[in-house]
């Protein structure tokens, strides 16, 4: 396969090569693709996880424009390839000697609007990007979007928003994820509760621990089981059977 920019059509074709139908079968199960299930209708071709970042890698340079035409496609491999991609893109164009951030821009404009109509739709592609895209780029800028994308009626839209402030957190900034939290105690889809769960989680490991108890001081008694679980599976023992006792 030639490498350089190279197109859409020529990345599909990549991921086709080593498809295998057994791995698809087994990726629309766990992936949750049946009737009423949260990655319903989604398409999988059966191409693991390090694979198609392997290919992806063979396409660093694949334009914007053939990106966007992988993150409309209905496969799952081709969308997670272009996402590990425009990151890769992301972080070039973010390195001090190379820093543009007219480039940084658009790749934050194409990826919000794919979030934003439905492409960036499922939990894998959500963790793979948000934090990588979103994150970096709003780390020195005004952070509403992120509680109009937490008000959102797309479930993705709203881990978006969680899994965007793990940047935050890796950069010491523990105050947009404490505040997304407390909008987001509410919701209580599973796959919102275990990314709320998990970003305290992190606090207390990257941060400090006790960011993460004094938070928990005020708030376990409001949160959900699952995003409480999560959240002290760090904690000494005595902690963990105390704050589930608050519920």
């Amino acid at each position: 396969m030639t490498t350089g920019a190279g197109t859409a059509a020529q990345v599909r074709a990549a991921l086709a090569e080593v498809a295998d139908p057994a791995d698809a079968i087994h990726l629309q199960r766990f992936f949750k693709t049946g009737p009423g299930e949260y990655g319903a209708g989604d398409v999988f071709i059966g191409v693991r996880v390090p694979v198609t970042r392997s290919i992806a890698k063979r396409f660093a340079t694949l334009s914007l424009t053939e990106i966007d035409t992988l993150l409309d496609s209905p496969v799952h491999e081709e969308r997670l390839a272009a996402l590990v991609i425009l990151n890769a893109r992301f972080a070039a164009v973010s390195k001090p000697r190379a820093f543009d951030d007219k480039a940084r821009a658009a790749i934050f404009e194409l990826y919000l609007a794919a979030v934003r109509r439905g492409r960036v739709n499922n939990w894998d592609l959500v963790d793979a990007s948000a934090e990588h895209i979103i994150g970096p780029w709003l780390l020195d800028k005004p952070r509403d979007l992120l509680f109009e994308l937490a008000e959102a009626e797309s479930l993705w839209e709203r881990r978006v928003a969680i899994l965007s402030s793990f940047a935050f957190i890796k950069a010491g900034d523990v105050t947009t994820t404490f505040e997304l939290c407390e909008q987001l105690f509410a919701d209580r889809r599973d796959l919102i509760q275990k990314a709320l769960g998990w970003m305290l989680r992190e606090i207390g490991k990257r941060i400090d621990e006790q960011l993460l108890t004094d938070f928990l001081d005020k708030h376990a008694s409001e949160m959900g089981r699952t995003a409480l679980s999560y959240a002290v599976e760090r904690l000494a023992p005595a902690q963990r059977v105390a704050y589930r006792a608050a519920r």
